[in-house]
């Protein structure tokens, strides 16, 4: 019984983890595509 529960949980844990995982890549996809922010860009051109 304690089997099955443990066996219960680790298939619900997985799929939270791979959920979590796959928004965790989905938002480096989507910072990647991104241009920087205005604020380091600004700070850079006032620099030169």
């Amino acid at each position: 019984m304690a089997a099955d529960a443990a066996i219960f949980v680790s298939k619900r844990l997985q799929r939270a983890a791979f959920a979590v995982l796959c928004i965790i890549l989905a938002q480096f996809a989507l910072a990647s595509c991104q241009p920087e922010p205005a604020a380091m860009a600004a700070r850079e051109a006032g620099a030169y």
